[in-house]
């Protein structure tokens, strides 16, 4: 047996209904009919992307210096540039200001929780 690589991932978040929001309103994410309890998935490809509440025993609070710290989550756009200048204009914390590398325009911005996202948009 072996592994053939990621296959689903979610953020464990303080307020799901606002997550799920932000990720709706700001990326143009849309909602899958059909969630795990206490979990909004959203149709992305090449892998699926969820919002979770917590599990129990986790305190988003203590992470430091935010949630997510050591793991990078990189999401695919059609124009990383377009995305950036959105967020920023809607006040959302901007990481990193985009450049351009090997992953074509890249930038980084917190989400509603803290996670940091980097967005690219070579395909």
């Amino acid at each position: 047996m072996t592994v053939t690589g990621p296959d689903f991932f979610s953020l464990q978040v303080r307020d799901l209904d606002r997550a799920a929001a932000f990720y709706e309103t700001h990326l143009g994410l849309s909602r899958l009919p059909v969630a795990p309890p206490h979990a909004v998935v959203f149709g992305t490809k090449t892998i699926p992307f969820a919002v979770r509440e917590p599990v129990p025993g986790t305190d988003l609070d203590a992470i430091s210096p935010r949630p997510g710290s050591g793991v990078a989550m990189w999401l695919h756009a059609d124009d990383a540039q377009g995305l950036h200048d959105r967020l920023a204009d809607a006040g959302v914390t901007i990481l990193t200001e985009p450049f351009d590398g090997p992953f074509g325009r890249t930038f980084a911005f917190a989400d509603p929780d803290g996670y940091a996202i980097t967005v690219h948009d070579k395909a």
